[in-house]
Order: structure tokens, then sequence, then C-alpha cells
């Protein structure tokens, strides 16, 4: 059995390279070859630290967790249309200046904007609100549903 910080990481790096869509913490388990009552704790110790979120979800008639990254690792991407990068007024840009980041329409525009491009995550909404005041740490990754 995998020590449980190497088994954090990999969990962290595995979580974090599924990007918006997130992993269910069943496959992540399978993936990583541990049990589910460690994948469980594993996960929660995750989410306790910040670094990733829990979102149940029904999956099969079983409920169980999406994990998503609480960060994604920058990339060029994210800034590839940023109007500063090919601005004429570039060099002369300054916070201390007449031409400024804080007074830029362009700039201003493109910020708002990056809001309404963001991938959105595909998730089912359960029919009830979810419950999660007692988790139990035994809790397995998936609970049968009662008809």
């Amino acid at each position: 059995m995998p020590k449980r910080n190497d088994l954090e990481q990999k969990a962290l790096h595995y979580v974090v390279n599924t990007g918006y869509q997130g992993v269910l913490q069943s496959d992540l388990w399978r993936e990583l070859g541990a049990s589910s009552r460690e994948g469980s704790r594993v996960s929660i110790k995750l989410e306790e630290k910040g670094l990733i979120r829990r979102e149940k979800e029904l999956q099969e008639g079983r409920w169980t967790y999406r994990l998503y990254p609480k960060r994604l690792p920058a990339s060029i991407a994210t800034i590839i249309d940023c109007p500063c990068l090919l601005c004429p007024d570039n060099a002369r840009c300054d916070p201390t200046t007449a031409i400024s980041p804080k007074s830029c329409p362009r700039l201003t525009e493109w910020i708002i904007n990056l809001g309404k491009e963001t991938p959105t995550k595909p998730s089912q909404e359960p029919d009830e609100p979810i419950d999660e005041s007692n988790p139990s740490e035994d809790d397995d990754d998936a609970e049968s549903m009662d008809p």
C-alpha cells in the first residue's frame, strides 16, 4: 500500500489533469490502485486542505462524488487574446501615468468577458438537497440508492 502523502500527491495530480470536467472518485481510486476506503479518506483530506472540491453526483443509480481541482495550472491559452500583448501603447502603459491598465477600456472589456467564456462543468443535479453535514470517516465513495 503506498504512503498516504504519496497517494495524496498522485490523486491531486490526477484530479488537476482532469480540468473542468473533474473525475468520479471511484474512477480515480481504480486508476491509482487504492481501496475505496483509502480513496475516500484521501479525497476528504485534499478537500480539507482546500485543494479539491467534492460534489455528490448520481451515477448509474448510485451516489458518488465527482472531484474537481480548486485551481488549475496557468496556460498560455488563458492570456493569448489579452489586448495588452499587441497594444501599441504597451511601452507607455503604467499604473501611474495617463495610459494605464486601470483606465484601459480594451483591458476592462477583456477581463469582463473572461468569466463568460469559462467552460461549464457537466453535472447532474439531484432532485433533493444533499445533507453532507455529518459525513463518516469510514464512508465509502458510493452508497446504494433506496428505491
